[in-house]
């Protein structure tokens, strides 16, 4: 008998508590007509958003991991991307609903409203559609070289409206997205991790051609820089006005620094032509003049 009273008075205490939690649950923290926030709303708002945050923790450890090692730093970063924002609008979109906002009716009453915000923003809707295409397409990644506007910039990252890239002084530049999908972009690492370049250099008639393709050829296979040597290559590509006009092509990886690696490679070339007493001519003009043949005579006459 005992026993059974000992049960009773704790389920008695169990359903005391209960209904005291239910209470605090249900307690109304404020209220705008017909919006109610009770502490219900909080605490759910506040599960939904723990669980997103464990969610994107797990997803991005999967993505980056050693294992996963078949996606490079740039896919795996658009595909995180991706898959970061889609759960985001999913949890922001339980939040509303938690907090009693009915999205479509939201949205059916706002959508004038939609339409002239989607006028003023339509740069920024632009550098959005943009970004997801970036992000979804792949054609640009992190850590890839591009050459935009002339200017030599390196990704960092790649966001829904706007990229961070940094220049070869180390400034960091913010680029909207939609600079890069419209315009004309050059991927320098896009298919392969080294590229070729070139340099051009005159020398005076005369000079022996042998001799000066074999120095611009030992300047590039001694820059440290320079990658597959077999493939360097000097060139005699024109007879120009006062100089005879060689290309020196070599590869390299160090796509991002590559001017440093040309003002090396020009530097070299310079004091080997001066060894071999080879000379880089500059532009010369003649001037003829001209007397007045009426003026000479009649400067004879008297």
């Amino acid at each position: 008998m005992d026993r059974v009273n000992h049960l009773r008075s704790l389920l008695s205490i169990d359903r005391i508590n209960m209904e005291a939690l239910k209470k605090f649950l249900e307690f109304e923290l404020f209220h705008i007509g017909e919006f109610h926030l009770r502490v219900l709303s909080l605490v759910i708002i506040f599960v939904i958003f723990l669980v997103t945050k464990l969610i994107l923790l797990l997803i991005k450890k999967t993505i980056f991991s050693r294992e996963n090692s078949k996606l490079d730093i740039g896919a795996s970063y658009a595909l995180f991307k991706i898959i970061k924002y889609l759960i985001w609008v999913i949890a922001i979109g339980l939040i509303l609903e938690a907090l009693g906002v009915k999205l479509t009716v939201l949205i059916a009453g706002s959508a004038a409203l939609l339409v002239g915000v989607g006028l003023g923003l339509q740069q920024t809707f632009n550098d959005i559609l943009s970004g997801i295409i970036l992000l979804s397409e792949k054609s640009i990644k992190i850590e890839d070289v591009l050459e935009i506007d002339g200017d030599i910039v390196k990704i960092q990252s790649i966001g829904l409206r706007t990229s961070k890239a940094s220049n070869t002084d180390d400034v960091s530049i913010i680029i909207p997205n939609s600079l890069i999908t419209t315009n004309k972009v050059i991927n320098w690492s896009h298919q392969t991790t080294k590229a070729r370049f070139r340099i051009n250099v005159g020398v005076a008639y005369g000079s022996d051609i042998d001799m000066v393709i074999k120095i611009l050829e030992e300047s590039a296979h001694e820059h440290p820089d320079v990658s597959t040597i077999d493939s360097t290559e000097a060139r005699l590509v024109d007879f120009g006005n006062s100089s005879l006009d060689f290309q020196l092509l070599f590869y390299s990886q160090n796509i991002f620094r590559i001017s440093k690696v040309k003002s090396d490679i020009r530097r070299s070339i310079s004091r080997k032509f001066v060894s071999s007493n080879i000379t880089i001519p500059f532009p010369q003009m003649d001037l003829h003049v001209k007397s007045n043949s009426t003026e000479k005579t009649k400067d004879d006459e008297e």
